[in-house]
């Protein structure tokens, strides 16, 4: 077989490539000053960050899981607490549940694949202290009836919004919701950089002092060490790239909201598929497509068809939910969750496509349902 095109399910590269001399110049002048930890392109960042999202506080810290570690601690989850997530997420968000002494319970997901509400409802119990919803595949979950869930019983909303930095929802922004929200810059991310990276957001002025401390060893803005802490700062190399990708991320979001409507074109008519909602202008919803995770019938001969002809796809996090995994969570009844993962497939989706690649995906899936 002549494999006629090869479009990689994500291109590492071109993240380098595109721009090479300019994130050769950041590079070079954070070294060439010495400028590693705490510095002011952390600073700019975190301003700019909070200007792009409306809110009041962003904090650069290591990673999207410490991110929530850091966010649960600063709430005071203690031994014995729930707190409600979605299956359907990578185990980042379980294991920040867990390694801070709370308990994971796993809810369903709907048709959006994001958490549902109703799931949410009949999980609560009388140790439950947060719900953490997933704001998954650059979408912002239907956060009106969670929202409501937690003002009935008292809960603290964090958000993993690790795949959804600039989605909204009513025009309120993926992460600003509940007490705190985190994001991930893992180099796949929709603002990604070239290593580890992730960002606290709050509007809480009592819990971002809480969470500043927390980030570097307990240590206030005096450099004194006033209680305990941790080693979790975003280091100001990755910040000052971030800061200078945060200048263009609006057009990214645009070119991916582009993709995705080529994808509604070109495969929204095959019944075999289930197509994640289109891009609006003015709904409810502003999705950014972190992912593009469509439901299709025969996907393994659908993904090893598409492997044979040059296109990449993965089943995301690894095949499985996270209560079919070893970790002692395989007690929840997820029946929508167990039959996404039977049918959920990862379409190329970054900004290094072009419409030549998205047509030749769109053509290669039309094949293979013999249209």
């Amino acid at each position: 077989m002549v494999i006629s095109r090869e479009v990689p399910f994500f291109n590492y590269p071109a993240l380098f490539k595109e721009k090479e001399s300019e994130y050769m110049g950041v590079l070079r002048d954070v070294l060439s000053r010495g400028a590693y930890i705490l510095q002011q392109e952390l600073t700019e960042f975190e301003k700019h960050t909070a200007e792009f999202l409306g809110v009041k506080h962003v904090l650069g810290v290591a990673d999207g899981t410490n991110a929530l570690m850091l966010a649960l601690r600063a709430i005071d989850i203690r031994p014995g607490d729930e707190v409600i997530l979605p299956s359907h997420t990578y185990v980042a968000t379980a294991s920040a549940v867990h390694y801070t002494g709370g308990i994971p319970i796993l809810v369903d997901c709907g048709p959006d694949h994001m958490i549902d509400p109703d799931s949410i409802r009949k999980s609560v119990s009388e140790k439950t202290r947060a719900i953490m919803p997933v704001q998954l595949n650059g979408r912002t979950a239907d956060m009106d009836p969670i929202m409501e869930i937690a003002k009935e019983h008292n809960l603290e909303i964090i958000e993993d919004a690790a795949q959804a930095l600039g989605s909204r929802f009513k025009d309120q922004p993926a992460g600003s919701f509940g007490i705190a929200g985190s994001f991930s810059f893992y180099p796949a991310k929709l603002l990604g950089c070239f290593g580890d990276g992730g960002a606290i957001i709050t509007n809480d002025d009592e819990i971002y002092e809480k969470l500043f401390l927390l980030r570097d060893h307990g240590r206030n803005r005096d450099g004194e060490l006033v209680g305990w802490g941790t080693n979790c700062r975003l280091d100001n190399l990755q910040a000052a790239i971030l800061d200078f990708k945060l200048q263009t991320y609006n057009e990214n979001i645009l070119r991916r909201r582009e993709v995705a409507a080529m994808y509604q074109a070109g495969l929204g008519d095959l019944e075999e598929l289930l197509l994640p909602p289109p891009p609006v202008e003015h709904g409810k919803h502003f999705d950014v497509y972190q992912n593009y995770e469509i439901e299709a019938e025969e996907r393994d001969k659908l993904k090893v068809f598409l492997r044979e002809r040059g296109v990449g796809t993965i089943i995301q996090f690894g095949a499985k939910a996270l209560h079919q995994y070893p970790l002692g969570l395989d007690h929840f009844d997820l029946p929508y969750t167990e039959r996404v993962y039977q049918r959920a497939l990862l379409l190329p989706m970054h900004v290094a496509l072009d419409n030549d690649d998205v047509e030749y995906v769109i053509e290669t899936i039309r094949a293979f349902y013999g249209r």
